[in-house]
C-alpha cells in the first residue's frame, strides 16, 4: 500500500488595510526609520483597526480567500488547527471561533500555542492526522492580532509586531509531494527570556497588572536574537543534511519574519540562494505564526509542483524548527 502524505493544496492570506510605517511610529516614541530598518530591517507593518474584532476576523477572511480559490465548502472540512498567541479570548478557541465565521459544523478545531515556531508545528500535526487515514481535508492557520500584545510605549519591541492570517488546506495523496519531515524542538529556559508576563493562571489580571504593563510582550532581545540565530539556522542545516538536501536542491526557503540578520544566518547554513529566499519582514513585520504562510501566500505564484520549500520559525518557549515539504501544484 502506498504510503499517505500530507499535501497542501489551497492557500489563502489576508492582512488589514491600516499600514503603520516607521515615520509615523517616529511620532509615537523616541525612534527613526533608519533606526528600525538598520537594526531589524522592518518599514511597515499592518494593524487590525476594525473596532472588536480580533484574530479570528483575520483568519476567518484568509479561510473565505482559500474556499473561493479552491472550491472548498465549509461542510468538507473535518479538522481546523489554529497556531497563534493572540487568540480572541483565552477560551473558546480561535479556531472555534473561526469556524462559526466560516460556517464549518462537523470538524474537530483546537489551537496550538509555540508562538511563532506555531505553524510549522501545526502544519505537523495536521501531517499527523492526514496520514494517520482519519481526516481527509484539514485547515492550518497561522493567525495573529500582535497589536493586542504589543506596547507602543516601548521602543523595542513596538516596531516589530504587525497583524496577519494566512491558511493552507491540506489533503492527503500518495504522490511524492506535501510534507516530507520535520526536525522541531523546545526548551523551556526559553521562557523567561520572551513571554506575556500576565494574564494567565499565575499570575492572573488586577489593576496592579495593568497598571505595570504585563500584559503586552516582554522580550529580552539580546538573548532571544542569540537563540534564534543558532536554532533556526541550525535546524534547517541539520533537516538538509539528515535527508541529502543540499542548497542548490531547495526551490524556496521561507524563514519566520524576525530579524534579517537572523535570516542571514539561515541562508549560511543552508546554502540556500538569496533570491530564492521569500522576505517580507519589510512590509508586514514580525506577524508571529502567520509569518510563514503569509510568505507562502505572496510567493505562491512562484512555486511549481515538486519544488522542494523550507519552512524554519523560532518562538517563544523556546520553540524552534524547520520543515520540508515539496510543493503540491
Amino acid at each position: 500500500m502506498s504510503k499517505i502524505h500530507a499535501v497542501i493544496t489551497g492557500i489563502g492570506g489576508f492582512v488589514p488595510e491600516y499600514i503603520l510605517n516607521n515615520q509615523e511610529l517616529s511620532t509615537m516614541m523616541d525612534t527613526s526609520d533608519e533606526w528600525i530598518t538598520t537594526r531589524v530591517g522592518i518599514k511597515e507593518r499592518r494593524i487590525l483597526k476594525e473596532p472588536n474584532t480580533g484574530t479570528s476576523y483575520m483568519a476567518a477572511k484568509a479561510g473565505e480567500e482559500l474556499f473561493t480559490k479552491t472550491g472548498t465548502k465549509a461542510e468538507e472540512i473535518d479538522l481546523i488547527i489554529m497556531a497563534t498567541t493572540t487568540p480572541d479570548h483565552v477560551f473558546p478557541s480561535c479556531a472555534s471561533m473561526t469556524a462559526e465565521r466560516l460556517g464549518i459544523k462537523n470538524s474537530l478545531a483546537f489551537d496550538i500555542q509555540a508562538a511563532c515556531a506555531g505553524f510549522i508545528v501545526a502544519l505537523q500535526t495536521a501531517a499527523s492526522f492526514i496520514e494517520s487515514g482519519k481526516y481527509k481535508k484539514v485547515l492550518v492557520f497561522g493567525a495573529e492580532k500582535m497589536s493586542s500584545i504589543t506596547n507602543y510605549n516601548d521602543r523595542t519591541t513596538a516596531p516589530l509586531f504587525g497583524d496577519g492570517a494566512g491558511v493552507v488546506l491540506v489533503e492527503p495523496t500518495t504522490e511524492e509531494l506535501g510534507v516530507m519531515d520535520s526536525l522541531l524542538y523546545t526548551d523551556g529556559i526559553g521562557a523567561k527570556h520572551l513571554i506575556l508576563r500576565a494574564g494567565g493562571s499565575a499570575n492572573p489580571a488586577s489593576a496592579e497588572t495593568v497598571n505595570t504593563a504585563d500584559h503586552y510582550v516582554y522580550q529580552e532581545g539580546q538573548a532571544v536574537f542569540k537563540h534564534a540565530v543558532t536554532n533556526m539556522a541550525g535546524a534547517s542545516g541539520d533537516l538538509m543534511d539528515k535527508n541529502g538536501l543540499k542548497g542548490e536542491d531547495i526551490a524556496w526557503l521561507v524563514p519566520h519574519q524576525a530579524n534579517l540578520r537572523i535570516i542571514d544566518a539561515v541562508v549560511n547554513r543552508t546554502g540556500v540562494d538569496y533570491d530564492k529566499v521569500v522576505i517580507n519582514i519589510d512590509h508586514f513585520g514580525n506577524t508571529s505564526a502567520a509569518s510563514i504562510p503569509l510568505g507562502m501566500w505572496e510567493a505562491q505564484n512562484k512555486f511549481k509542483k515538486g519544488d522542494n520549500i523550507i519552512l524554519t520559525a523560532f518562538g517563544a518557549g523556546f520553540n524552534w524548527g524547520a520543515l520540508w515539504l515539496k510543493w503540491g501544484y
